[in-house]
């Protein structure tokens, strides 16, 4: 069964998916890639590396006698241009980009991509932190303290400034605890329509690095179950964080623990 379209609104619009490392974007990226029209690739990561052309190498460039702006849109036709193939190639019409580290350049994002709607994935501080030690080790964690309220600061930032049409928050638990209510938000909000079957974005083919599928079968089966999609991970910081990092949490992620709602 499919929802009739909500807006013609975002119809090609470009979709970036952003966050801290270890908020559930990976998730939502096969979310997103399992529907009929939207294509979500592997990460790129290096939009914001092209930044440098429009600014700390400007004064150099103009020198070529082009404008910003034009040299804004070829950056647009290079990196859209990879997406939009990628995506055609697999019968698709829209693209989106999943690359959490975009969450602290949304304003050039935008400055590419004047359309572009931006989902931005927010999950409880203290279970990142867990998420990245048991990922990534422990002096990431320690990081992360910090890191964590630096991306939501920054991103929330930037969406305050776009219009209600172009920045989404989606939060974690409620993807996981309601999975269907939530995407079905997130979707209304794309202007797409609801497609039954997406949220069992594992029965679906996708280009994830090997070590991804086998560490989700893993996951799945400490969780003892098979759906793709399941909350056994929230909360995790209750039993999985130690004292020094529920300091470190206290001290520098408390105050945005408690803006965000999280007690």
């Amino acid at each position: 069964m499919t929802d009739p379209l909500p807006s013609p609104t975002s119809g090609s619009a470009p979709i970036f998916l952003v966050g801290c490392q270890r908020s559930g974007t990976t998730m939502l990226r096969l979310v997103l890639d399992s529907h009929s029209r939207i294509s979500c690739g592997p990460e790129t990561r290096f939009l914001p590396d092209l930044r440098r052309v429009v600014g700390r190498d400007w004064e150099r460039l103009a020198r070529f006698g082009f404008s910003r702006e034009d040299w804004l849109r070829r950056i647009a036709d290079f990196f859209g241009g990879i997406h939009a193939d990628y995506a055609a190639a697999r019968g698709k019409t829209r693209w989106a980009d999943k690359t959490p580290l975009y969450a602290l350049s949304i304003d050039f994002v935008t400055e590419v991509f004047p359309d572009a709607q931006f989902v931005h994935v927010i999950r409880d501080g203290r279970d990142v932190v867990v998420s990245h030690r048991k990922r990534f080790g422990y002096w990431s964690a320690v990081k992360c303290v910090v890191k964590w309220p630096r991306y939501i600061h920054t991103a929330r930032a930037a969406g305050r400034a776009l219009p209600a049409d172009r920045y989404y928050e989606l939060r974690y638990e409620d993807t996981v605890t309601e999975p269907e209510k939530a995407m079905r938000g997130l979707f209304e909000f794309l202007g797409e329509p609801w497609e039954d079957g997406i949220l069992d974005y594992g029965d679906k083919q996708h280009d994830v690095a090997q070590k991804y599928t086998t560490e989700a079968q893993r996951r799945r089966a400490a969780a003892g179950t098979d759906s793709s999609i399941y909350g056994s991970r929230v909360g995790t910081y209750r039993r999985e964080l130690d004292p020094f990092l529920r300091l470190l949490c206290w001290i520098f992620s408390g105050r945005t623990l408690r803006e965000l709602g999280y007690r």
